[in-house]
């Protein structure tokens, strides 16, 4: 006989977490709706219910009028089941409420406010809907939240992912889309800035650079719209992925350097470069994913020069073993077209170094830099981020103003430019450049940023070479 009751409770309560797992709420439903099937199916909900027992509105509390929010977790968390009075309209009524909600909350008594919990008969906190014990900790997005007297106490960290900023950005008339990356959540602020972008500030002599001559054609005389990835579709390579890095001084500069190489070679060379063979061996001055300057990776370019991705690939590539990001896995000498030992890629047998010439500084005017990247391919530009840049999804991207005043400084490659008419007829001129944050990141890893009018310094400094 107790083995009978055994099994008949177990199949009451896999029958009844199945039925909330799969039927949806009938609190959507009108009573006119229900049938007599309906209230037959009630009482043996009921019924199941009464058979697991559980003090869920007890320690809940409950509720007056129709309160979804006041729920109780059973089971597993997709099994719930409500203590608002919700539960007593009538026949048949909502069929996931409680199995204590007639003992407890069914009763002559006026009940509390919707707003108004009961108080729990032991200390603790609620979230979304689940109750954690006095002393739990939880994370919140960035912040970490601990239950003390029955109240959360959060640290105050601002997150890289904010979805008030998302939403208002989405809602205001700025020309681009916000989005909720799933990479930045649980992120700070300060966490993005320092690894996901790592470009130190430009040095006294790369802002003393002097520009090359002004060419100064009218606006008139280039077409509306150009990509270096249709002029050299062969030639171009696609936007990196840094990750955790903060290294765009190093992924800028090598994906610019790869470019110019193809296009200067005629396609003879179109290999993509190695990031982390800048940011493992060009230590002079430099920090690696702590942050770096352009100018001395370019210099290092032109005297050390660096191997093929293929040959060194990136540090959490399974091919180097162990991983590491400070151990140079090459050793180059001066004049030597080649590495002195193998490649850290067994798979690679091609250790050939690439070397560039002299890094030049482009002049800053809208039409110099048009130019520039039209006759001989894409250029590295510096630019301020704020911290709505990493919410960027699709659009021309100008900084919304509200968002806040901190920013960092971030290197990436301007490839091309364009015009298109915004809602309200307006022309709105953009420059298309090449992030260093994977490809789902922004427009398949592009970005457009507003063209003509220095948007976060885009147009101040940029920097690239002959090939």
């Amino acid at each position: 006989m107790w083995l009978k009751s055994q099994i008949l409770l177990l199949c009451c309560i896999a029958s009844e977490v199945w039925m909330v797992k799969h039927l949806d709420s009938r609190r959507n439903f009108s009573r006119g709706l229900y049938s007599a099937e309906d209230h037959q199916s009630v009482k043996w909900s009921r019924l199941k219910r009464s058979l697991y027992q559980g003090k869920y509105c007890k320690t809940r509390g409950c509720c007056a009028g129709r309160d979804d929010g006041c729920s109780f977790n059973i089971a597993s968390r997709a099994a719930v089941c409500y203590c608002d009075q919700f539960c007593t309209t009538g026949p048949p009524g909502p069929v996931d409420c409680c199995a204590d909600y007639w003992d407890v909350c069914d009763n002559s008594v006026e009940p509390t406010k919707s707003d108004e919990l009961w108080p729990p008969p032991t200390a603790g906190c609620y979230k979304d809907g689940r109750y954690y014990g006095e002393g739990a900790t939880i994370k919140d997005n960035c912040n970490s939240c601990k239950c003390f007297q029955s109240l959360w106490k959060c640290s105050n960290n601002v997150c890289l992912v904010r979805p008030d900023l998302i939403h208002h950005i989405n809602t205001g008339d700025y020309g681009w889309k916000a989005e909720n990356y799933s990479q930045f959540w649980g992120m700070t602020l300060e966490e993005g800035f320092k690894k996901r972008l790592g470009t130190l500030p430009p040095s006294h002599s790369l802002l003393n650079m002097k520009e090359t001559p002004r060419n100064s054609l009218p606006e008139e005389k280039f077409p509306a719209f150009f990509a270096a990835t249709y002029a050299w579709p062969e030639w171009i390579h696609d936007p990196l992925d840094q990750r955790n890095c903060g290294a765009s001084w190093a992924f800028s500069t090598a994906s610019v350097a790869a470019d110019r190489i193809a296009i200067h070679s005629e396609g003879l060379i179109t290999d993509n470069l190695s990031v982390q063979n800048l940011i493992s061996c060009d230590t002079r001055n430099q920090n690696g994913c702590n942050g770096g300057s352009i100018d001395g990776a370019w210099r290092y370019l032109k005297t050390h020069g660096i191997v093929s991705y293929s040959c060194y690939p990136s540090f959490w590539n399974q091919h180097l073993q162990p991983p590491g990001e400070n151990h140079c896995y090459v050793s180059s000498e001066l004049g030597k077209n080649y590495t002195t030992g193998l490649c850290p890629n067994a798979l690679e047998q091609s250790n050939r170094l690439y070397r560039c010439a002299s890094h030049y500084r482009v002049s800053s005017q809208e039409t110099d830099i048009m130019k520039e990247i039209m006759d001989k391919g894409p250029v590295q530009a510096i630019m301020k981020v704020y911290e709505d840049f990493f919410l960027y999804k699709k659009g021309i991207y100008k900084h919304s103003y509200n968002a806040g005043s901190q920013w960092k400084i971030h290197s990436v490659k301007l490839l091309g430019w364009g015009v298109l008419a915004d809602k309200h007829g307006q022309k709105q001129k953009f420059w298309i450049a090449a992030n260093s944050w994977g490809k789902s990141w922004g427009e398949n890893g592009y970005f457009r940023i507003l063209r003509g009018q220095n948007e976060c310094d885009i147009e101040k400094l940029i920097i690239t070479t002959l090939g």
